[in-house]
C-alpha cells in the first residue's frame, strides 16, 4: 500500500500566508480542561487539579499512583494533554475509605497540585466539555493576515481535522529534516502484517489511521466544495450532541440550521457494518472507501464499529492581541477538537519543540 500522506489535506479559507514558531517555549502553549462541573465534594473518588509544565499525562498518572501507593488502574484522567505545553487538568483517584492524600511532599519536576475535592463518580476518558487554548506565537509574519483569518473564523468555523500531533509527522531528526514517523507508519506496519504487541502504542496507531480516513473524507468534501452544504443523504450531528439524524426530507431548513450552528454534517470513524449516510453524502464517503480498501477493511476486522464526528467546529471566545512579533489567541473548544485545526487556517507554525 501506498505511504498514508497528510500533505494533501486541502484548507477552508486558503493556504495561509502568515508564518510564526510555534511552542517556542512551554507557556506558549496553555491548555485548561473544562470538565462542565465541579466535583460534588464526597464520595470515595478523589479528584486532583494538576498543572503540568513539558510533561506527559500518562508519566504524571504512573508517578501519582506510585505516590499515594495504588495501582495504576485506579487513576484516571479525561483527556491526555500535550506535553510540551503548560496544562491544567484532572486526575481522579479510585480509594474507598480513604482519607485525603496529602500532597505537599509530592516533588515531581514540572507538576504542582492546584486543588483537590472529592466526587461520588469515575473520571472517565473522554467525559470532559472541551479545552480553553492559549497560544503565543513568536517571530510571526504578516499578523494583519491572521487578524483577517480569525475574523473569518469567528463566522464560519473551521474544518474539525484531527491534528497533526494524532499522526506523529513533522518530526525534526538530530540533522534537522523532517521524517515522516510516529503512529501513522506504526498502522501501516500493522496494515501489512506486523504485530504491534504494545498495548498503548497500538492503540494510537489505530486512532491515527481511524482519524487519517476521517480528514480524508473531510478534505473531499473541501475539494468539492460541499463543506458548508447538508448535503442529501447526511448524517446531521445536533450541536453539543452525539446524536444525528439523516437528512431527507426537509433538506432547506437543515441547511438553515447548518448555517445557525444547530447541526453539523458529519464524516465517518470507521468501523464494521454500514455506513449511515445515504444518496449524495454516501458517495462522497464511498468513494474514499473504495479509495483506501486496506484501511477500511483493516480497521473492520479490528472491531471498531461506525461512528460519527462533525466535520465542522466554532471555537468559542475567539480572541487575539498581536504584540510586536508576537500573537496570542484564546478560545474554547469542545472535547476531542484540536487547536492547531484553528491554527492551520491562520498560520503556517514552525516548531523548534518537535524531535525524533
Amino acid at each position: 500500500m501506498k505511504p498514508l500522506d497528510t500533505e494533501h489535506w486541502q484548507y477552508y479559507f486558503a493556504k495561509p500566508v502568515s508564518t510564526g514558531i510555534f511552542k517556542f517555549q512551554a507557556d506558549d502553549f496553555q491548555v485548561v480542561e473544562d470538565l462542565g462541573y465541579e466535583p460534588c465534594g464526597e464520595g470515595e473518588h478523589q479528584f486532583i487539579f494538576i498543572e503540568k509544565t513539558n510533561t506527559n499525562t500518562a508519566f504524571v498518572a504512573e508517578q501519582l499512583a506510585k505516590f499515594v501507593e495504588l495501582p495504576l488502574r485506579q487513576i484516571s484522567y479525561a483527556g491526555r494533554k500535550d506535553k510540551y505545553a503548560v496544562t491544567q487538568q484532572w486526575f481522579g483517584i479510585h480509594a474507598p475509605g480513604v482519607e485525603d492524600f496529602d500532597f505537599s511532599d509530592w516533588d515531581l519536576e514540572g507538576v504542582r497540585v492546584i486543588k483537590q475535592s472529592r466526587h461520588n463518580k469515575k473520571l472517565r476518558t473522554g467525559q470532559l466539555k472541551g479545552n480553553h487554548f492559549t497560544i503565543t506565537l513568536r517571530q510571526v509574519v504578516h499578523p494583519e493576515a491572521i487578524t483577517e483569518r480569525l475574523e473569518e473564523i469567528v463566522t464560519h468555523g473551521v474544518p474539525n481535522y484531527y491534528g497533526e500531533q494524532r499522526f506523529g509527522v513533522m518530526r525534526l531528526n538530530d540533522m534537522g529534516e523532517v521524517q515522516r514517523g510516529g503512529n501513522l507508519v506504526m498502522a501501516e506496519r500493522m496494515i501489512n502484517g506486523e504485530t504491534i504487541r504494545h498495548r498503548n502504542k497500538r492503540s494510537m496507531a489505530l486512532s491515527a489511521l481511524r482519524s487519517w480516513l476521517f480528514n480524508e473524507v473531510l478534505s473531499q468534501r473541501l475539494e468539492h466544495n460541499v463543506f458548508d452544504t447538508a448535503l442529501a443523504g447526511d448524517a446531521l450531528v445536533l450541536s453539543g450532541s452525539n446524536s444525528f439524524f439523516i437528512n431527507r426530507d426537509d433538506k432547506e431548513q437543515s441547511q438553515s440550521r447548518y448555517v445557525a450552528k444547530d447541526v453539523c454534517p458529519s464524516a465517518p470513524l470507521w468501523g464494521k457494518g454500514k455506513l449511515a449516510t445515504e444518496e449524495d453524502a454516501a458517495n462522497i464517503e464511498n468513494t474514499v472507501a473504495a479509495a483506501h480498501p486496506e484501511v477500511t477493511d483493516f480497521l473492520s476486522e479490528c472491531g471498531f464499529e461506525q461512528e460519527r464526528r462533525a466535520i465542522k467546529i466554532w471555537p468559542s471566545d475567539l480572541t487575539w492581541q498581536s504584540k510586536g512579533d508576537s500573537f496570542t489567541i484564546s478560545f474554547g473548544l469542545p472535547s476531542g477538537c484540536f487547536a492547531t485545526s484553528v491554527l492551520r487556517e491562520c498560520v503556517e507554525t514552525l516548531s523548534p519543540i518537535n524531535r525524533v
